[in-house]
């Protein structure tokens, strides 16, 4: 098995960065070839070219078929030589995921002690992985990188090239290229090359639940294909499934009841599929509420990478969408999830993408005939709520506008949160019922709106539904509050 990293010299904002840096990040001298004893074989660490301006590091596993037999280390074929005759010394499988993890661990841990500077910089990374087993084809393959940020190449790889009647097999060469830190890429690799060969080498116990969010959480928890990507991880044992589909959505601010899964059971016996995640929940809350009040002109305001721009821009009843964020880099990130370069022009021509801030007026925000803040307020300091408020409802006064954030009264249902800890690291508060309805009634009186609550997910009898949403609708009228707030210019991303 083969992988290899490759990455050119750029800049960041701390400095110029050499691509021979790669081999800090790695922990790994690029002087050296180093090998490693795994349960499974040994792994080989060397660098192919090193050099100022370009830099390779390669990972060959040496897989021992005789110690997968004695060890019992394999599995899962029904047929009777499956031990004897298979793939798992050539091709990419959760071994070479092992192996990652153990040898590079540090680095997919994004530490860098020596060079504590590398540490998160986004670098220019090739991965290639020439024998890649996918259950799924390279449809599968571009449907599980593609949101993550890769440009992908999946090439099948034919049976036998002097035999073209036999067909394809169901081998993948696999090319990677984007722009993004080191951690991430191999973050990336250690959750998905068991995911594409459907099989793990190893028994799954809860010790992969913790791997699997571990890993995987920063980027899972939103990804379009996760409920995918948890069931193949943990080869489909229910409550395992359950149990990090949780976890996950409390990462992603989102909840769903996860004990669903453990009690339904199809009519046949075979496994249900998992609940709808209250983040879909909740995008199709807020378009049902800008159906309600017939928005076609919207501004997603604080869209980060992108979920509800993909919603709108599906629905042709939408003819504008604007994406507004404070961090440049969401907007990159939306621009490659939404695959910009691939849409239609016709979808392509009612997307703008602007990098702005909710605190401040933006008179390119002003005239629209709604602003969504999905998950936004809770991520601001409560003291600069006021410029929020003055900026949306007071200076781009849309015709509505649209907000949900969490119920932190619902919190406790989350088995994997601690009494007083908060869905998200970056929540500066979370309002109860009687908190979120006290803040909006305040608002809609002061810049003379109406509002109205609605509950997002099942609603629990007595701590209410996992988010709350407010519709806020203008009344035709009020009249613009003075103009107290500084402006801002904001520009086309």
């Amino acid at each position: 098995m083969l992988l290899t990293i490759t990455t050119n010299a750029t800049e960041s904002a701390t400095g110029h960065v050499a691509a021979s840096d790669l081999g800090y990040l790695l922990h790994k001298h690029p002087d050296r070839v180093q090998a490693f004893d795994l349960p499974v074989g040994t792994a080989h660490v060397f660098y192919p070219e090193v050099s100022e301006n370009r830099c390779t590091a390669a990972l060959l596993l040496e897989v021992d078929p005789i110690g997968l037999v004695r060890g019992k280390r394999f599995g899962g074929d029904a047929f009777a030589l499956a031990q004897y005759v298979n793939d798992r010394p050539y091709a990419a499988s959760s071994m070479l995921a092992v192996a990652l993890g153990k040898v590079w661990g540090t680095a997919l841990k994004g530490r860098c002690a020596a060079r504590p500077d590398l540490e998160g910089v986004p670098l220019p990374l090739r991965i290639a992985v020439p024998a890649v087993p996918c259950s799924g084809g390279p449809d599968l393959v571009r449907r599980l990188f593609t949101p993550l940020g890769w440009n992908v190449t999946a090439r099948t790889v034919a049976l036998d090239p002097q035999v073209p009647a036999w067909g394809d097999s169901r081998y993948v060469d696999l090319v990677l290229d984007g722009t993004m830190p080191l951690a991430d890429a191999l973050s990336h690799l250690y959750v998905l090359l068991p995911v594409l060969d459907g099989a793990k080498h190893y028994w799954v116990s809860t010790d992969e639940v913790d791997k699997l969010v571990r890993n995987s959480g920063a980027w899972l928890a939103s990804h379009p294909e996760r409920d995918l990507v948890t069931r193949r991880y943990l080869r489909h044992q229910r409550s395992f499934v359950a149990d990090a589909t949780a976890r996950l959505e409390a990462l992603d601010d989102t909840a769903s009841d996860a004990s669903e899964l453990d009690a339904a059971a199809t009519a046949d016996g075979s496994e249900p599929e998992p609940p709808t995640s209250l983040v879909r929940l909740r995008a199709a809350a807020v378009l049902s509420a800008l159906r309600d009040v017939g928005a076609h002109r919207v501004v997603d305001l604080g869209c980060g990478e992108g979920a509800l721009l993909r919603e709108l821009l599906a629905d042709p009843t939408f003819t504008e969408v604007v994406g507004v964020d404070v961090a440049a880099g969401a907007l990159e990130r939306a621009e490659r999830r939404l695959a910009l370069e691939r849409m239609p022009d016709s979808v392509r021509g009612r997307l703008t993408l602007r990098q702005s801030s909710a605190t401040y007026r933006d008179r390119a925000m002003e005239g629209y005939d709604a602003v969504v803040l999905m998950e936004v307020v809770e991520h601001l300091d409560l003291d600069r709520l006021p410029a929020l408020e003055r900026s949306v409802f007071g200076h781009a006064r849309p015709a509505s506008v649209v907000v949900t954030t969490p119920n932190a009264e619902y919190n406790v249902r989350y088995e994997s949160l601690t009494a007083g800890t908060m869905r998200h690291p970056d929540h500066r508060f979370e309002w109860t019922r009687s908190e979120f309805a006290a803040w909006a009634s305040g608002v809609a009186e002061r810049y003379g709106y109406a509002v109205e609550l609605r509950p997002v997910g099942d609603e629990d009898p007595l701590l209410g539904p996992p988010t709350q949403l407010g519709l806020f609708r203008r009344a035709a009228s009020s009249l613009r509050p003075p103009d107290d707030s500084p402006s801002v210019d904001g520009g086309a991303a």
